[in-house]
């Protein structure tokens, strides 16, 4: 295998450049600033946990996680979500703490399996936990966080497609017994989206016709409201009714938030159907193909960590949010100023510099000008638009020149 080169990096990570750390931290910023609002705290994690803990704890998959030895031989992982982490916390430092509990975060997870097909080994998600709340309240709460998130970080269309992991298991359970192979194969179709494969296994069961008329019928369910009452007809099973009854009167209440028309019920939205227990949603960009929000409720988590409780949330996909932003859509509208000096001028100018930036002056360059430079940033603020914006060495500035020399401050 041949030495990489010193400017190769691995598959699947990125080096992010100023404009574009700019707008990641804007977003951030921004996301972060309205989970605040809603009450969320936020929490920072290790990078690294135990694979024994955290590692088996996590919903994601063993070959998708990144591993390592430390010097006494233990393996560690590298975190790729932040929702074990977190319910590793509440079990711990938070356990005298009372439920519920609001969290968020903003931070990057790896994935080794992420780097096939052009995605990311290293991503940034940011999102929140709502810890010790089973009821439509909380479930509804964080989906409207989620939208509103959404709205702070910049991103206009979208629609989020709620789903529940009970009304499948029930359904399937009613009118597959006997086919637990099946079922698993028909929920893994749904979670692939492969609704062409989920026909074809539906059809290789030689199930009854109106058995397969109701399975088939599931990839009609979606829409507003009037979903909830289709579904309540299709499925007498008492798991099914309870999942779908929850999913009404979680509508209720985004109603009532006044975000119903970003929702959308599609009860072929079951997420990871080994983790979730309960409602889980995904949001979709009008612009992009692929999810930018994900979410759902997952019961069974905490008692891994020795501290049963009800758990919701979601995470924004802040890595991809960052490719919808348009390049002029940044909102970086601070105030850049050059203060050019030479010798004599340098202590005035690095005074008045430090004035501004306690000011509060987005951006202060100073810069040692000889004759040359100092004639080049003076014509260049000259010529700009009403002696405003000018490019000095390929950097644009939004405030007047200022020169402190010999002569004192020149404009």
């Amino acid at each position: 295998m041949s030495k990489p080169k010193v400017f190769e990096k691995p598959i699947g990570v990125k080096d992010y450049l100023p404009h574009a750390v700019t707008k990641l931290r804007q977003i951030e910023n921004q996301v972060l600033s309205c989970m605040k609002s809603w009450g969320y705290e936020q929490i920072m994690t290790p990078t690294m946990e135990y694979y024994d803990t955290v590692g088996v704890a996590s919903s994601t998959s063993d070959q998708k996680l990144f591993k390592l030895l430390n010097n006494r031989g233990t393996t560690l992982v590298l975190r790729s979500d932040m929702t074990a982490p977190i319910a590793r916390v509440v079990s711990s430092l938070l356990k005298e703490s009372q439920f519920p509990l609001r969290l968020s975060y903003h931070s990057n997870v790896f994935r080794a399996i992420e780097e096939e097909a052009g995605r990311e080994a290293e991503f940034f998600q940011t999102g929140v936990e709502l810890v010790g709340d089973a009821s439509p309240e909380a479930d509804a709460e964080v989906v409207a966080l989620a939208i509103a998130s959404l709205k702070a970080a910049g991103v206009d269309r979208f629609k989020i497609a709620i789903g529940h992991v009970g009304f499948l298991n029930g359904l399937f359970e009613e009118t597959l017994q006997g086919h637990a192979e099946a079922q698993e194969e028909l929920k893994a179709y749904l979670l692939g989206r492969d609704y062409v494969g989920y026909r074809e296994r539906l059809g290789a069961l030689s199930l009854a016709a109106p058995v397969q008329r109701e399975l088939e019928g599931i990839l009609r369910l979606r829409g507003g409201q009037e979903i909830c009452e289709q579904a309540l007809q299709l499925s007498a099973d008492a798991t099914a009714q309870s999942s779908i009854r929850h999913l009404c009167d979680m509508w209720d209440v985004l109603a009532a938030y006044g975000v119903s028309e970003h929702v959308l019920i599609d009860l072929t939205m079951i997420g990871d159907f080994k983790y979730y227990t309960g409602m889980t949603f995904e949001g979709y960009a009008a612009d992009l193909g692929f999810p930018v929000a994900s979410g759902g409720r997952y019961d069974n988590l905490l008692k891994q960590f020795g501290r049963p409780a009800p758990a919701t949330g979601f995470a924004l996909k802040t890595t991809r949010i960052l490719e919808l932003i348009d390049d002029g859509a940044s909102g970086d509208t601070e105030v850049r100023v050059l203060i050019g000096y030479d010798a004599d001028g340098r202590a005035s100018a690095l005074i008045k510099a430090q004035r501004l930036r306690e000011a509060g002056a987005g951006v202060v360059v100073t810069e040692k000008m000889d004759e040359t430079s100092r004639i080049t940033a003076l014509k260049a603020a000259d010529g700009a638009a009403g002696g405003r914006e000018f490019v000095y060495k390929g950097v644009t500035f939004t405030g007047l020149l200022t020169f402190f020399g010999q002569e004192g401050a020149a404009q």
